[in-house]
C-alpha cells in the first residue's frame, strides 16, 4: 500500500508548494527564464493547472493504494501508471497555454514556437513507451530451458542456474510472507525480481501468487522461487529438475 500511498502524498505536497505556497521556482522551465520571458507567462494560472494536476494524481495513487490494500482491486499498478501518463502530457501540453512566449494575445501560436513541444512531448512518449514494455514482459508467465549446464529462465530478471550449483528443490503449495519488494516488478499477481521475505531474507521470485504450487530452488547464490502457467506445467518442470539433480 505504501508503494502508492508515499508518492501520492508527494504529489500533493508538490500541488500545495506550487498553487498555495506560490514556491514557482519549483517549477521546471519558468524558473530558468530571463526576467522579460518570465513577464510573460501566466503563472498564477500555470501554479494552479499544475496544482490540479498534483491533486488528482496525489488522490488516485493514494486511492488505489488504499482500495489494493483492502482487496477490492488486484491489479492497481497500470491503470496508475496510464493515468499519470496520459495527465502527464495533457499538462505538457495545456502548460504550453499560460506561455505568453509561445502563444501570442489572441491565443494563437507564434512563428516557430512549435518546436519547443517536441521535446517534452517526446521525453513523454519515450517514457511511456519504456514503461509500457516493462509492463508487458513483467506480466509474461515464466518461460524455463533446460540446457546442458543447468536451467535457464527467460525474460527479464532471467539467469542460468548451473546444475552443481543447485543444493536443493522443493515444491510448495504457498509462498512465504514478502515484506518488500528490493529490485523487481509487480504487476498484478506477477511478480519478477528481488524481494524480501519472511525467514529466507532476499529472493528473486518469477512468480504468478495465483497459481500455486511454486518450486524453491536453493543455489549457492541464494533461493529463486519460480512457477509456471499452471499446476501440471510447474510440477513437470520440478519432476525434470530432481532428475536432472539426482543423477551422478
Amino acid at each position: 500500500m505504501w508503494f502508492y500511498i508515499i508518492p501520492g502524498v508527494f504529489f500533493i505536497f508538490v500541488g500545495l508548494t506550487v498553487h498555495v505556497f506560490k514556491w514557482y521556482f519549483l517549477i521546471s522551465g519558468y524558473n530558468t527564464m530571463p526576467k522579460e520571458k518570465k513577464a510573460k507567462v501566466d503563472v498564477k494560472g500555470l501554479s494552479r493547472l499544475i496544482g490540479i494536476y498534483s491533486y488528482i494524481n496525489g488522490g488516485v495513487l493514494i486511492t488505489m493504494g488504499v482500495l489494493k490494500a483492502s482487496g477490492l482491486l488486484k491489479q492497481a499498478l497500470v491503470p496508475a501508471f496510464l493515468f499519470i501518463g496520459i495527465s502527464t502530457v495533457y499538462l505538457l501540453i495545456k502548460a504550453q497555454k499560460y506561455d505568453g512566449n509561445i502563444y501570442d494575445e489572441n491565443g494563437k501560436l507564434r512563428k516557430g514556437a512549435w518546436k519547443q513541444f517536441v521535446f517534452p512531448v517526446g521525453v513523454v512518449a519515450a517514457v511511456l513507451i519504456l514503461v509500457i514494455a516493462l509492463m508487458f514482459f513483467s506480466s509474461q508467465q515464466t518461460n524455463v530451458t533446460f540446457i546442458d549446464d543447468g536451467i535457464q529462465i527467460h525474460g527479464i530478471y532471467g539467469d542460468i542456474y548451473a546444475w552443481d550449483s543447485i543444493k536443493a528443490v522443493k515444491l510448495m503449495e504457498e509462498l512465504p510472507v514478502i515484506e518488500l519488494r528490493t529490485n523487481g516488478s509487480a504487476l498484478g499477481p506477477n511478480l519478477k525480481g528481488y524481494f524480501r521475505v519472511k525467514e529466507l531474507g532476499t529472493v528473486k521470485l518469477f512468480v504468478n501468487t495465483e497459481k500455486p504450487p511454486f518450486i524453491y530452488l536453493e543455489t549457492d547464490d541464494g533461493v529463486t522461487v519460480l512457477n509456471l502457467s499452471n499446476e501440471d506445467e510447474t510440477k513437470e518442470i520440478y519432476e525434470k529438475m530432481l532428475g536432472k539433480i539426482k543423477k551422478p
